[in-house]
């Protein structure tokens, strides 16, 4: 059951995928160290500008012989609009304050400069060659599929739907990563609304695998061998894994973010647009619980992320968990502080004792 069409498709001895966690986690250590024990390693490129892309590949490449894949964020139209900039720094004010930050002014963002790093992120991939390359918010345009294919890239969509998984199918990509709602983090979804999006993974993986015919890969509150053979027997051919390689050694996430996931309760996690604009998992703290009732005034991704960017950074700075985004999935109890070699052990042993 551990080896199928994903294993020869990736290139893995283990249907794992180590989840690319954007903002800094997904280290070149963390990458390579999951792909030197069998699973895929991912770059979470989203923030990254082309330059720290193509750099992040050749240490990844220096680390490890071994495959490992990109992601990116499809750009999705947005707006900056200046009345809304100014009651949304208005409101985020207070907070800046409570940080001590003067000057929390970050250039905004561009709708063409956005499209203009995404397309250069692209030719990255092809210059560099990565084999494999998933992406989130959307789906690439006909022209880049049909670019990166020629370069014999493998394609991964990222899907919250059955409807998502399906045009992720019809687009001819390789596989899809069906992302339930136990997932931390960002969603994925791009033609579901939010509250649409909201399946269950142990729901939402059998009722994709019936209507597609490409490998699927479930994402989702997965952190141990017990997830792993529940998503196979489901119809998943391999596991996506965010939360549970965050708390690794290897690991990019801030010592509070580790230590708020290690430390919290199954019940901690909720749903919030308050730092970046988009719906994500994440643990609740004083920014989220008192953003609760300015949803109004939240901007859309990526502007919201760029005006919450300098109080998210002095939060880190100070060591204070109270502004950090502290993403996580719905099983943060069934994290553990290990190198990502005993993680996939641990993971592999417990699952192949469970097929017995």
């Amino acid at each position: 059951m551990l080896k199928n069409e994903i294993n020869t498709l990736l290139k893995i001895e283990y249907p794992i995928i180590q989840a690319p966690m954007a903002g800094g986690i997904t280290t070149s250590a963390l990458v390579a160290a999951v792909s030197n024990n069998g699973a895929l390693g991912m770059i979470g490129a989203g923030y990254l500008s082309p330059a720290q892309l193509r750099d992040q590949i050749r240490e990844v490449k220096q680390l490890t012989s071994k495959g490992f894949g990109v992601n990116l964020f499809v750009p999705n139209n947005f707006e900056v609009v200046e009345d809304e900039i100014e009651a949304a720094n208005n409101l985020l004010h207070k907070f800046r304050s409570q940080l001590k930050i003067e000057n929390g002014n970050n250039a905004l963002p561009s709708m063409e400069k956005t499209l203009q790093a995404y397309n250069e992120q692209i030719q990255v991939i092809i210059d560099e060659k990565v084999p494999i390359c998933s992406f989130t918010f959307g789906v690439p345009s006909i022209e880049v599929i049909a670019q990166l294919k020629q370069q014999g890239t493998i394609l991964i969509g990222t899907a919250t739907t059955v409807v998502e998984a399906m045009a992720i199918e019809k687009l001819r990509m390789d596989a899809v990563v069906v992302q339930g709602s136990e997932a931390g983090g960002h969603r994925g979804n791009f033609i579901s609304r939010h509250d649409e999006s909201l399946v269950g993974l142990m729901s939402l993986i059998p009722q994709v695998s019936d209507q597609v015919s490409i490998p699927v890969i479930a994402a989702g509150g997965i952190m141990d061998g017990r997830g792993l053979i529940a998503s196979l027997c489901l119809g998943a051919k391999a596991v996506q894994m965010g939360t549970a390689f965050l708390t690794c050694e290897e690991s990019g996430a801030h010592p509070v973010h580790k230590e708020a996931v290690l430390h919290a309760k199954d019940e901690d996690t909720i749903f919030t647009r308050a730092f970046s604009g988009k719906w994500a998992r994440g643990i609740q703290n004083k920014f989220t619980i008192e953003m609760q009732a300015h949803n109004a005034e939240i901007l859309m991704f990526p502007v919201q992320n760029t005006l919450t960017q300098s109080i998210r950074k002095a939060s880190s700075s100070q060591n204070n968990k109270d502004f950090m985004s502290l993403w996580s999935g719905q099983s943060p109890t069934l994290a553990k502080n290990e190198t990502v070699e005993t993680l996939i052990q641990r993971i592999i042993k417990d699952a192949e004792r469970r097929m017995i």
